[in-house]
C-alpha cells in the first residue's frame, strides 16, 4: 500500500516519540488512520496536526477527535476545548464537549 510523504513524516515523528511502543515494529506503517489522527493530535505539534487536514476531510478528523479524545474529557479537558475552538469551530466548546461526552456515553450499552 502506497503512502502518502505527509503520512510517513508523521508515522517518523510518531516513532520518535515513542508512541507505538505496543506495536510491533513491522505493523507501524499499517497503522489505521484513525489510530494515526489520534496519535498526531495528542503527542504532535499543530504544524504536524495541520498536516492533517492536508490529507484526511475535517469531517473524519473531527469524527476521531469525538470518538478517541473526547470521551478522556477530563483528562483531556484543556487539549478538547482548544480542538473544538481552534479546529473545529465551536463557539461554546465547554457546552458542546459536555453534550458530546454524554452522548457517547449513552451509546454505550449497559
Amino acid at each position: 500500500m502506497l503512502q502518502s510523504p505527509i503520512k510517513k513524516q508523521l508515522l517518523a515523528k510518531l516513532k520518535q516519540e515513542h508512541c507505538f511502543w505496543s506495536y510491533a515494529v513491522e505493523n507501524i506503517s499499517n497503522i489505521p488512520d484513525d489510530i494515526l489522527i489520534e496519535k498526531t493530535m495528542l503527542h504532535l505539534d499543530l504544524e504536524d496536526i495541520d498536516q492533517l487536514f492536508k490529507i484526511y476531510s475535517l469531517r473524519k478528523i473531527k469524527r476521531v477527535w469525538l470518538d478517541h479524545l473526547i470521551p478522556q474529557e477530563e483528562y483531556l479537558y484543556t487539549l478538547n476545548r482548544f480542538f473544538a475552538w481552534y479546529y473545529f469551530k465551536i463557539k461554546y466548546p465547554d457546552r458542546y464537549i459536555k453534550s458530546m461526552t454524554t452522548r457517547y456515553y449513552n451509546r454505550i450499552p449497559s
